[in-house]
């Protein structure tokens, strides 16, 4: 009985603390992932990419777009917030199983990795000067430069 009273105020003692703090479960948090789009040149003839096809790009499987032209897939750092959120929301993996993919391609020979941006400035200057390209960005940084790919 004792033990269970402790559990019931250590429960209210940290509900009280994360009330006071501000904190929201995960699943309420607002991750921004709406705000993220994915962007490719204007020279890409594709409008529209399911989950699936999106993730073959990431993953660094699908080389090619359907009309053969080469993709060249842009990416911010592991660490980044954006990153983060596109990983987990539109790719639905977590950024460092997409860096095992790329790594074990990499060292495997079989492929290679995407091209590190370190901004989102520069991810627009790179997928607006690279044809076949795509990558993502905070919906803040869109520009007519770009096409956006929406979810099919």
């Amino acid at each position: 009985m004792r033990h269970l009273v402790t559990r019931i105020m250590l429960s209210f003692c940290l509900i009280t603390v994360l009330y006071w703090s501000g904190h929201q479960p995960a699943a309420a948090q607002d991750t921004g992932a709406e705000d993220i789009v994915v962007i490719a040149n204007r020279d890409v003839s594709i409008t529209q990419l399911d989950r699936d096809s999106l993730r073959a790009i990431f993953a660094m499987r699908q080389r090619t777009w359907p009309d053969g032209q080469a993709v060249h897939v842009f990416v911010l750092p592991n660490d980044a917030d954006v990153h983060a959120a596109f990983a987990k929301e539109r790719l639905a993996v977590f950024p460092h199983q997409l860096q095992l993919a790329w790594d074990r391609m990499v060292f495997s020979g079989t492929g290679q990795a995407p091209h590190r941006i370190r901004t989102q400035q520069e991810m627009l200057e790179a997928i607006a000067s690279t044809a076949g390209s795509i990558g993502y960005i905070a919906r803040e940084y869109l520009d007519e430069r770009v096409q956006v790919i929406t979810r099919e």
